[in-house]
């Protein structure tokens, strides 16, 4: 097991706390078995191995952090290895990019029972579904999501300003003391600008502005290619026909879909496009909207579809769109912020009982004024009055 303690040691000396996601805060860490979901690139590995050195502190030999597709698991597996490090005094297991191990469910479930007082965190692909493996850890693991960056913490990154998480309350009641905050620091509108166009993923310390949508254009590819050939079973076929539909898609969203006409386009039947629809949702490709009062089914059209952030939009367009790019930015900060969205009749979202209606900065209430609790979100504005609100404040809320 020394090679895995040196891998960990390896990778340790290059993360600090200079800079930690909103979920190291959030996570109930004393859980048995908890699982971290997310995106690629959205720090999973930095928050697991930020816990084990600035807020687990255990002796080295109670705590092993390893990477599913290390060349260890050539020979050994997920149960053979916990064994070892159990018998050798170890309590603390972290097992990184889980979805890459075959056997995943299954050993974990056994590594669960056989070893009552051995804690498990794992991460995961956000395609990854947990709870339909091959055994069943419905029952034993409790599983948190890590989206990308919100405005809030790319501020913090990139700026090294630091600002509260805004309530939804606040939102509705009163955000104009945090608007003033923020305009006190600085001016938010460069800075949302650069947002958009790069700053979802942590990724932004690694590489030039110039290089990041080399880099999220081979993020998708790794999603396609890896993480969702190995958890769907993609042939090659099927992966190039979806990166044909994300091509079309790049052209058009936000999108009415009309399947049969995509089906067409594809030359594949419509089961295969509402599937690759609710994959693309799982990993953080797309964002599925449905109306008001309209269950969920995978085999069921959605009403808009949009990529899940507005980066996205900028690798696979060279202009996107300004109307979609406010759409794209607002719907991810909510649902990242853990709220339902439905598509309204009047206006662009709704959450909660609040409809919302995004626009550039001369944007009124006209559509949404008649609803009891409105908000406009305005583009190009620093501060707002009333009802109207920044666009950017938004991303604020996680």
């Amino acid at each position: 097991m020394e090679k895995l303690y040196e891998y960990y040691d390896n990778i340790s000396r290059s993360i600090d706390d200079s800079f930690s996601r909103f979920l190291l805060d959030k996570i109930r860490w004393n859980q048995r078995m908890l699982a971290i979901k997310g995106p690629r690139g959205s720090g999973k590995t930095t928050l697991m191995i930020q816990y084990i050195k600035y807020r687990l502190k255990k002796p080295r030999e109670q705590v092993l952090y390893v990477t599913a597709d290390h060349y260890w698991f050539y020979s050994h597996n997920l149960v053979e290895t916990a064994d070892m490090f159990y018998k050798y005094g170890g309590r603390y297991l972290f097992i990184d990019e889980v979805h890459k191990y075959p056997n995943w469910s299954r050993e974990l479930k056994n590594i669960y029972d056989g070893y009552p007082d051995l804690r498990v965190v794992f991460s995961s692909s956000s395609a990854l579904h947990i709870y339909n493996g091959e055994a069943d850890l419905s029952r034993r693991v409790i599983t948190y999501e890590l989206p990308g960056l919100s405005f809030r913490e790319f501020l913090g990154l990139q700026r090294g300003i630091r600002f509260p998480r805004l309530a939804w309350d606040d939102l509705l009641k009163n955000p104009h003391d945090l608007v003033m905050e923020v305009n006190k620091k600085l001016r938010p509108l460069p800075a949302f600008r650069e947002y958009l166009r790069y700053g979802y993923l942590p990724v932004i310390t690694e590489s030039s502005p110039e290089d990041i949508p080399l880099r999220l254009a081979q993020v998708i590819n790794a999603v396609l290619e890896s993480d969702l050939a190995m958890i769907e079973n993609y042939s090659q076929a099927a992966t190039f026909k979806i990166k044909k539909l994300l091509g079309v898609l790049a052209e058009i969203v936000p999108y009415k879909p009309n399947i049969s006409d995509l089906a067409r386009k594809l030359e594949v039947n419509r089961d295969s496009v509402y599937d690759w629809f609710s994959h693309l949702e799982n990993a953080r490709i797309l964002n599925l909207l449905n109306t008001e009062g309209k269950g969920v089914s995978v085999l069921q059209k959605p009403d808009k579809v949009y990529f899940e952030n507005t980066n996205l939009a900028y690798a696979l367009r060279d202009n996107p769109d300004r109307g979609s790019l406010r759409e794209t930015f607002l719907l991810n900060q909510l649902v990242n912020a853990g709220h339902t969205v439905k598509l309204p009749e009047k206006g662009d979202f709704l959450t909660g009982d609040t409809y919302i209606e995004a626009g550039g900065k001369n944007k009124t209430s006209r559509q949404v004024k008649e609803a009891d609790n409105y908000l406009v979100a305005a583009d190009d504005i620093e501060q707002g009055f009333g009802r109207k609100v920044p666009l950017w404040l938004f991303g604020f809320l996680y």
